[in-house]
Formats: structure tokens, sequence, C-alpha cells
């Protein structure tokens, strides 16, 4: 199992001082509007819509943070619609999450100010002076940081429900990584789309795009991260198609031998993807350090969870916790009572089965449920951030502290790259979905014909793990 939700998200937020101040023009309509009467609008968004103002502010900060670079920037125009994009998923996403009863508390909020200064080695004082100096208001920010946690509950509760790594997938991962298991790899990309069902005069036009690219990296003309700037289609573009540092564990195993043989700077593609086609540079390596060669104790262990959202509040989420566990009481086989009624998606279909883990890669309230039980025995319900939950202990091992955090890294790792891979195409089928009117500067649709309704939304249905598409990121 991988570390906890609220553990992730914390340490998210807690890096996200620059992404936030740099989408200052993510702040609601509402709060544009108030602050300029008079505004025109840039896109409407199913039943929302992104004023000017807030496009010419996002582009206005991205301008500011390429100061002194303006060269490495795309046309304005192709500038415009890159962060426009940006603000249309995000409010797809804001959509989204609402629908299903996502939300971000004041509490979050504050807790996570109080991660971004300390994070950024600041009071809050210093970072209320930091924001003033940038040009928003304290209310502004939070509400930029507000989108921001949701945007992250939203992408959390689509893993939590759509990702699962077995431990088959672990052990192959190890038997393949051999010698690259203590190295990291730092990569960035570049991303020429293709449309759905694209023509062969689309594709011809991507894959001559694409060799365009690479030429005038390869020619010094530009570097790859200006080239990733100035003609990615990735959402990461303005960041230099910056992928992070990854392990060989997250790298899709079609190209993970061949980075691993790889010097800095070097390029991989094109390479044809379900997205398009794809550029991939390895920008530096490094070395992990050595697990501790303690050991640690594992358990197995099954759920049923109840969960409190939009639809079951916690008192409902507890009667109906109470109900399931006298039927465990009354002889119901824990498995199949998991397969009928628990809300983990994640573990339902394998009856409530949670793999082995150890007590502190779930959450705290779990971890400590399990470590008190014997083997065989079944919790009484309790509470967890996602609902009541009920816990049995299958059995305990003691393993090797190395090898427990190998598989936990690993484990984390294959489980990101899933979720990156799935999380690209729920974001295009949300996009595709969606009812998007761009306008001109002068407020007038793009579009060539307007149609009396918005499309029918459509559930967006999970998408089988796919590890043989050839697919970079």
């Amino acid at each position: 199992m991988t570390s906890s939700p609220r553990t992730r998200l914390s340490r998210l937020l807690a890096a996200a001082l620059l992404p936030v101040l740099l989408c200052v023009g993510a702040a609601s309509a509402q709060q544009a509007t108030s602050a300029q009467p008079v505004d025109s609008i840039a896109a409407v968004v199913n039943e929302d819509v992104i004023l000017r103002s807030e496009l010419d502010r996002a582009v206005a900060n991205i301008r500011a943070q390429y100061a002194g670079q303006a060269n490495t920037l795309p046309p304005p125009e192709v500038l415009e619609r890159q962060v426009l994009e940006r603000l249309i998923l995000q409010r797809l996403e804001i959509e989204r999450a609402t629908e299903g009863g996502i939300t971000a508390t004041d509490a979050d909020i504050d807790g996570a100010i109080n991660n971004i200064a300390q994070q950024n080695g600041m009071t809050q004082d210093q970072l209320r002076e930091r924001i003033a100096k940038d040009g928003m208001s304290l209310a502004d920010f939070r509400a930029n940081l507000r989108n921001e946690i949701i945007s992250q509950k939203l992408q959390q509760s689509f893993a939590q429900s759509r990702v699962n790594v077995s431990e088959a997938e672990v052990d192959a991962a190890l038997a393949n990584a051999g010698s690259t298991l203590t190295k990291q790899f730092h990569l960035a990309h570049i991303l020429v789309t293709t449309p759905d069902n694209a023509t062969p005069d689309q594709v011809q036009a991507a894959s001559t795009k694409i060799e365009g690219i690479k030429a005038q990296i390869e020619h010094g003309d530009l570097t790859f991260a200006a080239a990733a700037v100035r003609y990615s289609n990735s959402p990461n573009a303005l960041e230099g198609g910056d992928l992070g540092w990854r392990n060989a564990s997250e790298i899709p195993p079609a190209f993970a031998s061949a980075i691993a043989q790889m010097q800095p700077g070097q390029i991989i593609g094109p390479v044809r993807g379900p997205s398009g086609f794809q550029l991939l540079q390895l920008v530096d390596t490094r070395d992990q350090a050595p697990a501790s060669d303690q050991k640690v104790t594992q358990y197995s262990a099954r759920q049923i969870l109840v969960r409190i959202d939009a639809n079951t509040n916690d008192a409902a989420a507890k009667t109906k916790i109470d109900a399931l566990a006298a039927r465990l009481a009354g002889g119901t086989d824990f498995a199949k009572l998991a397969r009928e009624a628990s809300d983990d998606q994640a573990t339902r279909m394998r009856g409530g089965d949670l793999g082995w883990f150890s007590a502190d890669q779930q959450s705290t309230a779990l971890g400590l449920q399990v470590a008190a039980l014997a083997d065989g025995q079944t919790s009484a319900p309790f509470k967890t951030d996602e609902g009541w939950v009920i816990v049995q202990r299958q059995g305990t091992r003691e393993i090797s502290a190395a090898n427990d955090a190998m598989r936990s890294q690993i484990r984390e790792t294959i489980g990101r790259r899933k979720m990156d891979e799935q999380w690209e195409r729920f974001q295009r089928e949300m996009r595709n979905e969606a009812y998007v009117d761009i306008r001109d500067a002068q407020g007038r649709s793009t579009r060539t014909a307007l149609p009396t309704t918005a499309p029918e939304r459509h559930q967006v249905t999970p998408v089988q793990d796919q590890t043989d598409d050839h697919s970079l990121f």
C-alpha cells in the first residue's frame, strides 16, 4: 500500500506556493467580477465562464516567471491558448469534484498555508507579504489554494477507486529492475497531440511537427526545455516539460531499459503513443541511499469501507457499518460481504484484500487497529478520514526493512505511473465531453454553431491499464 491520502496531500501542498502564485488567474469568476465591473468572457465552460481578466492575469504571471527569458515562450496567441486550456481543465475538475461532494474546508486551507510557509522557510506573516508583493490579495490566494486542494482531492479519489498495484506487479518490477533499483532518473518530455480517431493527414502533420522540433533541438536552436515551452501540447509544457525524478519502476517497461543506458541530455523519440508523438529527454541521474537492514512487521488484512460523502452523512454511514458488523458477528464471510457492500472500489472485487503492508503505510487509524488485532480477528467499526471501516487481520510476517522499503517504493511508483496514465485519459474524456465555447478578444464566439443546450454529460468509466501501448507518460 502507499502512504495515506492525507499525507500525500500535505506533501503536495507543502510545495504548492509557486504554482498557486502562477495560477492567480484561476480565482473564481465572481471574485474577478467584483474587482472589475466591466469584463468580457474568454470562454464558456459548461455552465461556468472564464473571464478575460482571469486569463490576462494568468498569462501575465507566466510572463513574469519568464522575465528575461521571453524568447523561450511561445508566440502570444499560443501562450494564451495554453494558459486558457489550463484554466478550462481546472474549471472542469472543480465541477466534477463538486458533483462528487469533494470540498476544501477553511481548516484544509489554513493547514495548507502553514505547510507552504514552513516548506519555503517563511513565517505566515512573511508569506502574506510575499503574496501581497506578487499583487494578490489574501482572499484571492485562499481561493486559488482552495481550488488546488479540491483538484488534488479529486485526483486522490480517482486514484483510490481506479488504480491498484498487485503483488505480482511489484515482484515483476523487482525482477526486471536489476541494478537500476538504486538509481533515479530526471526526465522531461515534449508531446504533440493527435485528435481521437485522427486521419492519416493529421497523424502525418503531427509526425512532421515533432520531427521539426527534434531537429531544432539537435541543431542547437532551442534547448529541450525551451522547445517544450514553445511547442509541447502537454499540461506541463510551461514547466519545460519537466517530469521530475522517476524511479525505474515508474518508467513504462518498454522504455526503462533504454533510459538506463542513456547519458544525461540524450533524447528518445519521436515515439507514437495514444495521445500523439513524444520526445523524452534524460535530464540527469542520481543514486538513492540504501535502506536499513532492520526487520519490520507486515500485516495482511481485509477491509470493508462505508464512505462518508455528499450522499451519505456520518450518522447514515455509522448505521450501515453497524449493520454490516452485526452480519459478520452472525457468521457472514468477510470477503463475501466486502464484495457485496464495501465502498472501496480498489479492493471490493478482491473481497476487501489490502495485501501486505506495514502499519505506517496505511492511515493512522487503520494502522493502529490492524496492529492491535490478532491474526484472524475482526475489529469493531472505527472511523477514518474516508468513512467508517471494519478490518480483519489475516496474517503477520517479519521481513527485511530494506526489502519492505524497496517494495513500498516500487508499489508507490507503479501506482503513480498508472495514475498519470489514467488521469491524462480522464482529463481528455472530461474535456471532450464538456461544452466549451472559446471567445475572441472581443468576446465573440469562435464556434461555428452554438447548440441551444450543453451536450449530455456522460459518466467517465475506468480505463483498463495498457502496459503495451508504447505510451511514455
